[in-house]
């Protein structure tokens, strides 16, 4: 077994496996370690995304959504179904799982393909030594390896809480949201972030009665204030409930279910009963275990691994990756820094540009953004100009039956150049896509405007908000 190594990677989620691809492409010897088990003890590469996070929540919400629209909207385009419609959870979870398998699977060919060496334990540091670092693997067979180069791409854990630990039968974290094996009748949702939007919006589709309670005052503050406002009132309409400004004073649990405490945005004290609750308040970097101070690895006060612009540590061969150090928690911010660190080991000049990283939130309608925000603009004192356009005046959203949301697209006054791209809508997730080309090249509004779309399509909603930017928009 080979013990040596060009590079090893500790960690095997999006960024994790995709360096180490990576690395091996470019000619290095390298090594992947995770701790990720199934649970009958199987290696399991992807990390949170893979295994209790992006790929089983967007399966579960493509089964409740597929639901709903036979359940309330299929009866409009004349499918009409005379038998009892049920949804057999058992069945869902099964497809789920699944689907984590193979992506399990594939990532271990990918793996074999590169010829990276991967080792199921946990990983850590146990001294520096010349020319690299020493890191040991426990595992049922335990190993000792050498690196000349690290990457520590370990990822994320959910932040629990206060005196309230995950029992993952009633108290819940996106892990036991996932296999819940039943609709629970009334369910509770603690954050009104992605996380708790989507795993709310499985369950709300499936019957159950859903209350969210988020401490902040204001809705996604995080997205452009106008794709908010258009996302709450849907969400409103569809039954999701969403209570902002609550603030959690007690949580207590029994078999029976769970009784949340907490004062709502008037200042009133109020008492919320639920079968489950599902805490999404938010993840912390994971180094659970990596033992950063054997080899002098800088953290800083959320326990993030310290980087630079490019990556790097504040021990020179160690480079960090993800949602263990800044920035935002998303898998394919995490693949981007895995490659261009892959490439910089290499000699090469690897690159992120961390102003067209795309945010999405999966649920119905779809939410999704890229670049700036009005609101930042504003507080920036930064002059903008904006166009907007709603699907509802799009033929092929008309065709779909799905015409909420709208279009956004902000520009600079002075250049033209796209500045943001915001999105609520039907397939905003893939829409996005055609704003962060147009930005990642310095497109002006004024060149998605003169670009001829495919009719009808979505995307042309991008062609007609960047219209009306200048004021000209054609079917509005």
């Amino acid at each position: 077994m080979d013990t040596n190594f060009d590079v090893i990677v500790i960690g095997a989620g999006p960024g994790g496996y995709i360096a180490a691809i990576r690395a091996a492409q470019l000619g290095m010897k390298v090594a992947c370690v995770d701790a990720w088990k199934t649970k009958d003890g199987k290696p399991a590469p992807g990390g949170t995304c893979n295994n209790i996070g992006c790929i089983p929540s967007k399966a579960q919400l493509q089964s409740s959504e597929n639901y709903e629209q036979v359940k309330h909207h299929f009866g409009a385009h004349g499918i009409v179904s005379t038998g009892e419609l049920r949804m057999d959870v058992t069945t869902m979870l099964e497809r789920k799982n699944q689907v984590v398998k193979s992506s399990n699977e594939g990532i271990l060919y990918l793996f074999r393909k590169n010829k990276v060496q991967f080792f199921n334990g946990l990983a850590s540091f146990t001294r520096a030594v010349d020319g690299g670092f020493e890191v040991s693997v426990a595992a049922d067979q335990a190993a000792t390896l050498v690196g000349k180069q690290i990457i520590v791409a370990t990822g994320s854990n959910v932040r629990p809480l206060p005196n309230l630990p995950f029992d993952e039968r009633v108290v819940l974290s996106n892990d036991g949201a996932l296999d819940i094996a039943a609709v629970p009748e009334r369910l509770a949702v603690i954050g009104a972030g992605v996380i708790g939007l989507e795993l709310g919006s499985v369950w709300r589709r499936l019957g159950a009665d859903v209350t969210i309670l988020e401490g902040l005052p204001g809705f996604l503050p995080m997205a452009d204030q106008a794709i908010a406002k258009e996302a709450k009132k849907a969400f409103d309409k569809q039954g999701l409930k969403i209570e902002l400004g609550a603030k959690v004073s007690e949580v207590s649990t029994a078999d029976a279910g769970v009784t949340i405490q907490y004062t709502d945005s008037q200042g009133q004290a109020q008492s919320l009963q639920a079968d489950k609750v599902i805490v999404a308040i938010g993840r912390v970097p994971n180094t659970e275990g990596l033992n950063p101070a054997a080899v002098g690895l800088q953290l800083d006060e959320r326990g993030a691994v310290v980087v630079d612009g490019d990556c790097r540590t504040s021990v020179p061969g160690i480079w960090a990756i993800g949602d263990v150090v800044r920035g935002p928690m998303l898998a394919h911010k995490a693949e981007e820094e895995g490659v261009a660190v892959a490439e910089r080991i290499a000699g090469q000049h690897g690159h992120v540009d961390f102003n067209t990283i795309p945010n999405v939130i999966y649920t119905s309608p779809e939410i999704a953004w890229v670049g700036r925000t009005e609101q930042q603009l504003k507080d920036a004192g930064a002059p903008y100009r904006v166009g907007t356009f709603p699907f509802m005046a799009n033929g092929r959203a008309r065709a779909l039956g799905d015409t909420t949301g709208l279009v956004k697209v902000i520009a600079d006054p002075a250049t033209d150049e796209i500045l943001g791209v915001h999105v609520v809508g039907p397939q905003a997730s893939e829409l996005v896509a055609e704003a962060v080309i147009a930005m990642a090249f310095k497109a002006s509004s004024e060149d998605i405007a003169r670009i001829c779309f495919a009719h009808p399509t979505l995307s042309e909603t991008f062609k007609e908000a960047s219209l009306a930017v200048d004021k000209r928009a054609l079917n509005f």
